[in-house]
């Protein structure tokens, strides 16, 4: 059951004067943030849904759904188009559903069920206290969306995740692997380790910088700069207008931005509680990743120019040598490649989700035939 109505609404769970000041003093609120997401959407032409989903615990995850009828196990009505494995957008870090603004018409438009979340602590998504450990919070994101997935009916999904939403699509295959049909990690952060050298070239003002903030969460900044916020941001993050230019021509994606992260910090408070200095995971990927199960098809994708070690797909490659385990590599694409380099992005994505459709179809065929599928056991090349 989804609903649109704001009878659901970001809790703030606040902890000491601080942070009951500061949406006083951001130049932020819900409404604000509704208007910033409405105009960034704006470009989409395609019908979807939109709503929160309610979850464990009296939480919720606002979601976009494209083609969600499709998804159904009528028959009659589409043959083909009910076998289309359904494609699940997880954002990254200090990201929300606005951010695939150049990739939802296209990966959407082909008939298959497309959906975009903001993860649990992020976005429109409700904002509770995570847990101080590591693991903890690690959890509560994985258990938000194996809720979302029971909620939506979903029965298998291919996972999409970018950034720390790579890392949360990661935990979860660990976990549910039979729910997922592939996982794509497109730059995923909280792989490696942190390097066990000492970090000679990180300059003293950067560690004594790093020190003092170390108590504020790692958008802390942002509030703190209050009326400044917008400013600040366009300024830091001058790159989001260029990334979207041939979208919009002014400071819309900048403004959602802002306004998805000037909130009160909960999703923000469980990544720095996941995280030590400077930036790298506590519990590492790396550590686990050969727990995967080796039938779940893997893709990273990279970009060219971005600063995330793609050593990682690498070596996970070479420690799945029977496993479907692909590399792409986007050429002239930073971190955040689906804007980058859009089209290059969705059609990647679409080869590995229109390959996932032969399989199904293949394996519907066989069932149907009342026959095995143990000659069906060459990999598609996604």
């Amino acid at each position: 059951m989804r609903t649109n109505q704001e009878e659901f609404v970001l809790t703030y769970r606040r902890s000491g004067c601080m942070s009951s000041w500061l949406p006083s003093w951001c130049p932020t609120s819900l409404s604000h943030l509704i208007k910033s997401e409405d105009r960034i959407l704006k470009p989409i032409k395609l019908k979807f849904t939109q709503g929160h989903v309610p979850i464990s615990y009296g939480n919720y995850i606002w979601t976009l759904g494209f083609n969600e009828k499709e998804s159904s196990s009528d028959l009659s009505a589409s043959g083909v188009q009910h076998l289309q494995v359904p494609l699940v957008l997880l954002h990254g870090f200090g990201g929300g559903v606005g951010l695939w603004v150049k990739n939802l018409s296209t990966l959407a438009g082909e008939g298959r069920p497309v959906y975009a979340l903001d993860m649990l602590g992020f976005g429109r998504s409700s904002r509770p206290t995570f847990g101080r450990d590591a693991k903890d919070a690690e959890d509560q994101f994985v258990e938000s969306l194996e809720d979302w997935r029971k909620a939506e009916g979903l029965e298998h999904m291919i996972l999409l995740g970018h950034d720390l939403g790579g890392y949360v699509s990661t935990a979860y295959a660990l976990k549910y692997p039979n729910r997922l049909k592939h996982l794509v990690l497109v730059e995923p952060w909280g792989f490696a380790a942190r390097p066990n050298v000492q970090e000679r070239w990180v300059p003293i003002w950067i560690k004594a910088f790093g020190t003092a903030m170390n108590p504020f969460n790692p958008l802390g900044p942002l509030r703190l700069a209050g009326p400044l916020g917008p400013l600040l941001l366009q300024l830091l993050r001058s790159d989001f207008k260029q990334k979207y230019a041939s979208v919009f021509a002014d400071d819309t994606v900048a403004d959602y931005i802002y306004h998805v992260n000037a909130q009160t910090a909960s999703g923000e408070t469980a990544f720095k509680n996941m995280t030590i200095p400077y930036g790298w995971p506590k519990q590492p990927m790396m550590d686990r990743v050969e727990m995967i199960s080796p039938s779940l098809p893997v893709t990273f994708i990279y970009g060219s120019r971005s600063s995330i070690d793609g050593q990682s797909g690498k070596a996970i490659q070479e420690m799945r040598p029977d496993s479907h385990t692909k590399i792409i590599v986007l050429q002239g694409a930073g971190h955040y490649v689906f804007a980058d380099q859009s089209e290059d992005f969705n059609q990647a994505v679409l080869k590995i989700c229109n390959n996932e459709c032969i399989k199904e179809r293949k394996h519907e065929s066989v069932r149907v035939k009342g026959g095995s599928d143990e000659g069906d056991k060459g990999e598609i090349d996604a």
